[in-house]
């Protein structure tokens, strides 16, 4: 844990310091302890280890505790030496940081508002109970380089040629050795010529050459089957998650658009933005 500006610790601490004995029964308001005249409570240590890098979130918890509770100390004692002159530059990123903090605490309640057992329900059934069925292909694919090599390829099949081993001597594909096999997919999951290719097809067939960006392709679409829609729970989280967005966009945007705003017509040079000395002018 970092322990910036020791040189100063010692005298500092010399305006006092206890750390009282933690009760059975704590809350974030529970003091662990002061320096001088401030408090230091457990919520703010709560809070500091919240936004701790992953390392230290593993150390055991008596280790981060003592570490915490030092480096909040330490803080505290050199924040007090300020003696509540606050400088111009700490005044500023305080209220950016107070007001950053307070928004997002707000739109921590929309968001939680917005995920009920019912507004989940109603999404599932919306968006795949309700629904129609998506068409799951399966299909298979030899991949060569020239448009001839493809026509070749189809007139072999058209006359009896075995697909399978076809795309296991021929194709260049990372599909071949399996016989050019790609499994299950769905509308969007592969390039438009050969998506556009596989929906026109009947299962069971072979089509003609098909170029993408790969290559020539012939093309087998083995079988189609209606997607089955998910469990509840598995899309759960998924359905909270875009309840929440959409909740927490369009309260802000109401928001923003329901506030009283006046932009003053001060002309600012927007360099200024890049002028720290600005703030301590």
């Amino acid at each position: 844990m970092p322990s910036p500006m020791k040189s100063v610790i010692a005298a500092v601490l010399a305006i006092g310091l206890s750390v009282p004995a933690l009760a059975a029964e704590q809350d974030a308001g529970t003091v662990v302890a002061t320096v001088g005249e401030t408090e230091i409570t457990l919520g703010e240590m709560i809070m500091m280890a919240s936004q701790l890098p992953q390392e230290y979130q593993a150390l055991p918890d008596d280790v981060l505790f003592d570490a915490l509770l030092d480096e909040l100390v330490r803080q505290t004692a050199v924040a007090n030496t300020l003696d509540g002159a606050v400088p111009e530059i700490a005044r500023i990123a305080l209220l950016n940081e107070r007001r950053a903090i307070l928004a997002s605490a707000a739109m921590n309640e929309i968001a939680t508002a917005a995920v009920t057992d019912e507004a989940i329900t109603d999404a599932y059934q919306a968006q795949y109970a309700s629904a129609e069925p998506e068409t799951e292909y399966n299909a298979s694919h030899i991949l060569v380089e020239t448009e001839e090599e493809a026509a070749e390829l189809k007139a072999a099949l058209d006359t009896g040629a075995d697909f399978t081993e076809l795309a296991k001597e021929k194709s260049t594909g990372p599909s071949g050795p399996s016989g050019g096999e790609l499994g299950w997919f769905t509308a969007g999951m592969m390039v438009k010529p050969f998506e556009d290719a596989v929906m026109s097809m009947e299962a069971g067939t072979v089509s003609d050459p098909v170029e993408t960006q790969f290559g020539w392709h012939v093309i087998r679409l083995n079988e189609t089957r209606d997607k089955p829609a998910p469990e509840l729970d598995a899309v759960r989280g998924e359905i909270a998650g875009a309840l929440q967005k959409a909740a927490v966009e369009a309260a802000v945007a109401k928001i923003t658009e329901e506030a009283t705003v006046t932009r003053t017509e001060t002309e600012i040079d927007p360099a200024a933005l890049r002028n720290m000395q600005l703030l301590t002018d």
